[in-house]
């Protein structure tokens, strides 16, 4: 069993919070550049590309259907041509399709791609630990030890712990994994999280 409704939810939270301050941002990176006459100009220029962009990110976004390649062709060039927030959380969107399809070494590639474009911290830790729990299921502990210690936060303490505890499990390191999820039921987690590892170490042997 899974849980990612804090991961999706944080997600959700970041595209509203970027479709609605699009242009707060623009204008954001420039105060205090260049004359009003040039500010005036950047900033409607800026302004308009940034609508376009997450016009376009929200079109190849809600076109995504995994049984059509071309819409993952599609939304995957989007992600690579653009190194920003948007770029990011296509790299998301693109990188769940191929979950689905079973295509764990693409998605991957494409979440590690999205960590290169985003310099959200929020971004960047649901980007790693949707990478993490891909690199679980292909059964490499260590690098799923390692993309995990790249996530900053202590919103993420819980979810963190969960990933963690089943990749030293699947080290044979019970102790670790015990370690692991009584620190994240120790934090501030949902319930229903909490529940769910204090299932987890109920079912350790010893």
């Amino acid at each position: 069993m899974e849980v990612y409704s804090n991961e999706n939810e944080q997600v959700d939270a970041l595209k509203g919070f970027f479709a609605q301050n699009g242009k707060a941002l623009a204008i954001g990176v420039i105060i205090g550049i260049g004359a009003l006459a040039g500010w005036r100009y950047w900033s409607s220029h800026q302004d308009t590309s940034s609508r376009e962009v997450s016009a376009t990110y929200q079109q190849v976004s809600g076109a995504l259907d995994a049984s059509k390649p071309e819409t993952l062709t599609a939304a995957a060039k989007f992600a690579d041509s653009n190194s920003n927030t948007y770029g990011a959380l296509a790299s998301l969107d693109v990188a769940k399709r191929y979950v689905d399809n079973n295509e764990l070494d693409k998605a991957a590639a494409q979440l590690q791609s999205g960590l290169k474009a985003t310099k959200d911290a929020n971004l960047q830790a649901v980007l790693n630990l949707r990478l993490a729990r891909i690199q679980l299921q292909q059964k490499q502990p260590d690098a799923v030890l390692k993309t995990l210690d790249a996530i900053k936060g202590d919103g993420w303490t819980a979810i963190i712990a969960d990933v963690r505890g089943e990749a030293l499990l699947s080290k044979g390191d019970s102790k670790g994994a015990r370690e692991a999820w009584s620190k994240g039921i120790a934090s501030n987690a949902s319930p229903a999280l909490k529940e769910m590892l204090q299932m987890k170490m109920n079912n350790l042997p010893g």
